[in-house]
């Protein structure tokens, strides 16, 4: 197994993770917080989502799906790529409705192919390429993919956590 074999399927995990966590939720079930303030499943997927498609498209080259795809369009929010959910308020958390979970697992899997695409191309020297010299040690595409996978699983966690609290609150 090579490296870029490990990457696509921590990837095409994460992608499951995000079907299975939306599968068959409304809008109610996707904008539900446990708490006034707490994120919902539906926040959590679009930023997970948000913060793939930003960090990769970066490192790749290429413009993010958000705007390329039309998908802020699609959510009704402005194209604006450097809106990742990172900072929100309770407020912006808010105001992330998706209608269904299709439309997060719809820009989700446009997200994950663009990053599949990626990864074919990534071998040891890509990996050690450095991207970000602000920070000391500079930051490489490889650390920077294991930022993403992290963040990503985190929330793809926090997201099923949250379906788990509504389920068993009779949501």
């Amino acid at each position: 197994m090579t490296t870029g074999d490990i990457l696509v399927d921590v990837f095409e995990r994460i992608r499951q993770l995000v079907e299975r966590t939306v599968r068959g939720l409304d809008s109610e079930a996707l904008t539900y917080r446990p708490e006034a303030d707490a994120n919902s499943i539906g926040w959590l997927i679009w930023h997970l989502t948000r913060i793939q498609d930003d960090h990769v498209a970066e490192i790749a080259g290429r413009e993010q799906m958000w705007v390329a795809g039309l998908w802020a369009d699609r959510f009704g929010m402005p194209a604006d790529p450097h809106n990742t959910g990172f900072g929100h308020t309770s407020e912006q958390v808010a105001a992330i409705r998706p209608e269904t979970g299709n439309m997060l697992t719809g820009y989700h899997t446009a997200v994950s192919a663009g990053t599949l695409d990626y990864l074919a191309t990534v071998d040891a020297n890509e990996l050690d390429r450095i991207i970000d010299r602000s920070y000391d040690p500079p930051v490489s595409v490889g650390v920077r993919l294991v930022s993403v996978i992290s963040d990503n699983l985190q929330h793809a966690g926090q997201a099923l956590y949250v379906r788990g609290i509504l389920e068993r609150a009779g949501g």
